[in-house]
């Protein structure tokens, strides 16, 4: 059989092969500088790697790297992010529809002229609500393990979004408290700090609004028209029972705190104020004895007066300034304020 060599065949074909011969060894210099193009450098591999979390840098699936407390002091609670889910869409009832009992607790806060009670047998399945008063963005939270119930207006400064931050549950705690996050930027915020620990926006404080935690009882009787924070919340709850039932009572804690001190019972109930960095403690069982016939105290911290307001019957505490404007404080139970405030000045008693 004849060999049939390239000049042998055709014009078109010989033109054909010719175009081919050319165009493959280009081809394949064209895939080469593609593939070199995209391939990772050494130093983009190695800043790949460090950029990826090691274990035990995420819980829950948040990033800790560069936390601004120790992250093997942030314990998971139990339920995963989201597990306690935050109420996005609160509804309200009139107070003679709350079908609240005396006795039961609530948050109550004032904003524009507008009462709102938030009830404790709700808060403690959700320990987050997202709200709006009028225009206003407002987050109300409650630790049931620390007993502290916190509001914070939602437009946070260093947020530059054109949305208000709204809150979510980790699932994680820091100091057996809970530790929130911002669904914007998925930074850590811890409630008793008032500050994102972890995430782009770590070091940025919340602003806190002053909220009364007392009896339906009393909270009813100061704001007849109060709204209430309605057991419709889109989630099958039973609201009517309560999931740390004698916890309060428990001389013990389900979590470790970093830092303790004997001085009162863990559980102590406490109203605590931070003024210019100068914290202060109210122990209930000092107020008891050191308020007037009215309840009241004068003190001054951090150079500014104010006056502590004591109700024995209905349980809380609250803080003035001089011209009797309310103060942001937190009832806290005893154990959870001092790990945070170790160096706290500490109302002492007669």
């Amino acid at each position: 059989m004849k060999s049939i060599g390239l000049l042998s065949l055709p014009r078109p074909a010989m033109q054909q092969a010719t175009a081919w011969l050319v165009a493959w060894p280009l081809a394949m210099v064209w895939l080469l500088a593609c593939l070199v193009a995209t391939w990772p450098t050494a130093s983009q591999a190695q800043a790949s790697k460090q950029a990826a979390p090691k274990h035990g840098e995420t819980l829950n699936g948040f990033d800790l790297r560069g936390a601004s407390i120790p992250i093997k002091a942030i314990e998971r609670g139990g339920p995963p992010k989201d597990g306690i889910p935050a109420i996005d869409e609160p509804k309200f009832v009139a107070a003679t529809q709350a079908g609240l009992a005396d006795a039961d607790r609530v948050l109550g806060l004032v904003l524009g002229g507008v009462a709102r009670a938030y009830p404790m047998r709700i808060l403690n399945w959700h320990e987050v609500v997202n709200d709006r008063f009028g225009q206003r963005a407002v987050t109300v939270t409650f630790c049931p393990l620390c007993g502290t119930g916190m509001a914070f207006d939602g437009d946070v400064a260093g947020h530059t979004g054109s949305r208000a931050l709204n809150f979510g549950v980790s699932g994680l705690l820091y100091n057996s408290d809970v530790l929130l996050y911002d669904r914007a930027t998925q930074s850590l915020w811890s409630q008793i700090l008032q500050t994102a620990v972890t995430g782009p926006l770590k070091g940025t404080r919340l602003q806190a609004l002053p909220l009364t935690h007392t009896s339906w009882a009393d909270w009813r009787q100061r704001h007849p028209a109060t709204q209430v924070l309605s057991t419709q919340t889109g989630f099958d709850r039973n609201y009517s029972h309560d999931p740390y039932a004698g916890y309060d009572k428990v001389p013990r804690l389900m979590f470790d705190v970093a830092h303790r001190d004997d001085r009162y019972p863990l559980k102590e109930w406490v109203l605590g104020i931070e003024l210019n960095g100068t914290t202060k403690a109210y122990p209930f069982s000092t107020l008891a004895r050191a308020v007037d016939a009215r309840g009241e105290l004068s003190d001054t911290v951090a150079g500014q007066v104010l006056r502590i307001r004591f109700d024995r019957a209905h349980q809380t505490a609250e803080a003035f300034d001089a011209q009797g404007q309310a103060l942001p404080a937190t009832m806290a139970f005893w154990f959870a304020w001092v790990a945070f405030h170790p160096k706290t000045e500490v109302l002492r008693g007669p």
